[in-house]
């Protein structure tokens, strides 16, 4: 058994998409950063699908590339391929969605990393591991990356692997259009069509749009381009018909696209075409390299385009291997995917980034607690959130599972610092104490604010509410957290739900089910939950069955502290971890209260703080492992 499935090699760049609809690239605001270029969405995709991916192209030593090589990486691609080129730029492309049938896009790609892929980068015993090589027609246009391209070609034939073209036609990366002219996909080019059929019998697998293959056969005629095409080789050809679906052919060629082997079409809406060719082949290569025949191939392709073309962006609308069969299973509700609610929170579920299974966190994002201290000053508040984050790395020492859950205001020098740290990062939102819920300032009323946090940082709101509150009451909480919860998903960013019913009222072991199945019911998803320990086990088992009922695919919760005495904490833990559910805690108070009130008056040293903390927060550490390692987890 090869350890991969499938290696693309050739074109990557990072997507800025406009983020407004339906105006001009010129008139775009703003706009998103995603993974790009054919091979890396294709690497992307098929990862998601969960083959066994990776990519060889090259990136430039700067922070785009940066950003390809760790996104790839916690999509699950293997980068071992990806080469860091010291004097190349990584591509860039502007894209934009027009309306339906106009995709605006600008190509930078000036002497750019990717196109300087050479032979020597390519590693025999690198492509001897995958089953499956795939190459797209862009590499073919340069004789370095033709060159490149080739190599890979030869040792995968050696190694026995399979190989497959995507044909990938863009006139302006052949030099046949303009800058401007991003957005053709075809103009007539004899030597484009001899450059691609010189190397077309080196292939088991073909994949091209009517437009493709028609530059691979030398002519617009389809049923004759394909027929030209199979003169030359004896692969699997698979023509893209849009909206109409794709046909495979395995032999001759018939009279009609009608007679070749097909799966079901999709009638979806038209959102964005961009990327749907990426989609499809991700989802073809998933079939392919399983062995299904080529209708189930062909349905799974087909489905992965209809995912692309609804939605935003290319990498980002591919589906997981969980949603694909969600939506293959339930069918079409509504023709826009991307309004599907059902279906979207299946998407962004299981497309999350990091395994957070085991997360300690140390929660610091008091603010009423910390400005109550004797001693504090806004100043000295923010130098003790900096010794709460030493502390909180001190602890951490490098390995994964370690978190903080810091604020923007007293402690956002901490909160910036701990960018680069590998922290689990919360960050809250509400106001300290408000009953009904209400945020801080800088969230804004719209929630607006919420667009310049960091994509790493989680959303984390904390609601005091109960399930006696009176109806104003709940009104008040369930719109604001709704809307909450409705932006962080906008913006990209998880989020957390805190709720605290002991602070309210009586509770029992339906209280917190309660109130979990009752924000399930307005359509609010947490990503994660924050919950106190709960009072017995039936109540335990309750909170569970309320959140796995709705999600299936939720992050976990999170055991929250009270200020509890580190006895009470041991406890609790012993208890929690009991629940599959439960990945962990997250407790301030308990580790930085008796260290705060000494510092701020002057008792003890910054040194000393941070030795307590540290001690405190490596104990619970370690209660907490202890009781998972008791539970059989």
């Amino acid at each position: 058994m090869k350890p991969l499935d499938v290696i693309t090699i050739g074109r990557s760049s990072v997507d800025l998409y406009g983020t407004q609809v339906g105006g001009r690239l010129e008139d775009m605001g703003s706009f998103a950063k995603y993974v790009g270029g054919s091979p890396t969405n294709m690497a992307t995709g098929t990862a998601r699908l969960g083959l066994k991916s990776a990519l060889i192209t090259r990136v430039g030593d700067e922070h785009m590339g940066r950003f390809l090589r760790e996104e790839l990486a916690r999509e699950g691609v293997d980068v071992r391929g990806v080469v860091t080129d010291p004097e190349r730029l990584t591509a860039l492309v502007i894209l934009g969605i027009r309306d339906q049938d106009r995709f605006p896009l600008i190509f930078y790609r000036e002497n750019c990393a990717d196109m300087a892929l050479c032979e020597d980068d390519i590693d025999p015993a690198f492509i001897a591991e995958a089953r499956a090589v795939v190459a797209t027609g862009t590499h073919l246009s340069h004789p370095r990356t033709e060159a490149a391209v080739l190599k890979a070609l030869r040792l995968a034939r050696e190694s026995g692997a399979q190989t497959a073209l995507d044909i990938d036609y863009r006139p302006n990366l052949w030099g046949l259009a303009g800058h401007g002219a991003g957005e053709s996909r075809f103009i007539e080019s004899a030597a484009v069509t001899a450059k691609l059929q010189a190397h077309l019998p080196l292939f088991d697998l073909i994949v091209g749009t009517e437009e493709e293959f028609h530059i691979a056969g030398g002519t617009t005629d389809t049923i004759a381009a394909l027929r030209a095409v199979r003169a030359l080789t004896a692969a699997t050809l698979v023509c893209k018909r849009g909206p109409m679906g794709a046909a495979a052919f395995t032999g001759a060629i018939p009279d009609s696209l009608d007679d070749g082997e097909s799966g079901p079409g999709f009638p979806i809406e038209v959102f964005n075409v961009l990327g749907a060719g990426d989609g499809f082949m991700s989802g073809l290569l998933k079939g392919w390299l399983d062995g299904e025949d080529w209708p189930t191939a062909l349905t799974y392709a087909n489905a992965c385009g209809a995912f692309a073309v609804s939605r935003h962006g290319c990498t980002p609308a591919y589906p997981s291997w969980e949603e694909l069969q969600f939506f293959l299973k339930r069918g079409i509700v509504r023709t826009d995917l991307r309004n599907d609610a059902a279906l979207e929170q299946v998407h962004w579920s299981t497309n999350r980034h990091g395994d957070w299974s085991n997360a300690r966190i140390f929660a610091f994002d008091h603010r009423a607690q910390i400005e109550a201290i004797e001693g504090y000053t806004p100043a000295k508040g923010a130098a003790f959130k900096d010794l709460c984050l030493r502390t909180a790395l001190q602890v951490q020492d490098g390995r994964p599972g370690y978190g903080i859950l810091c604020d923007n205001r007293i402690g956002r020098r901490a909160l910036q610092t701990a960018a680069e740290t590998g922290l689990w990062i919360g960050r809250p939102v509400e106001w300290p104490g408000s009953r009904p819920l209400m945020c801080e300032p800088e969230i804004g009323p719209d929630f607006g604010g919420l667009s310049e946090w960091p994509l790493s940082h989680v959303v984390k709101a904390l609601c005091f509410c109960h399930p006696d509150d009176d109806a104003a009451t709940w009104a008040a909480q369930e719109e604001t957290v709704l809307r909450l919860f409705t932006a962080a998903r906008r913006n990209r960013l998880e989020f957390l739900l805190e709720i605290i019913p002991s602070k309210v009222g009586p509770v029992d072991d339906l209280t917190t089910a309660t109130i979990i199945r009752r924000f399930y019911d307005i359509g609010v998803f947490p990503d994660w939950w924050k919950l106190e320990s709960q009072p017995t086990e039936a109540a335990w088992n309750a909170a569970a069955a309320a959140i796995t009922e709705n999600d299936a695919h939720v992050r976990g919760i999170l055991v929250l502290g009270l200020d509890a005495p580190r006895a009470a904490l041991d406890a609790a833990f012993a208890h929690a971890a009991r629940q599959p559910l439960v990945k962990g805690f997250a407790v301030g108070r308990t580790i930085f209260g008796a260290p705060a009130r000494d510092w701020f008056a002057g008792r003890i040293d910054d040194a000393t703080a941070v030795a307590q903390m540290a001690e405190t927060y490596a104990a619970l550490c370690a209660a907490w492992d202890r009781a998972r390692d008791g539970a059989g987890r």
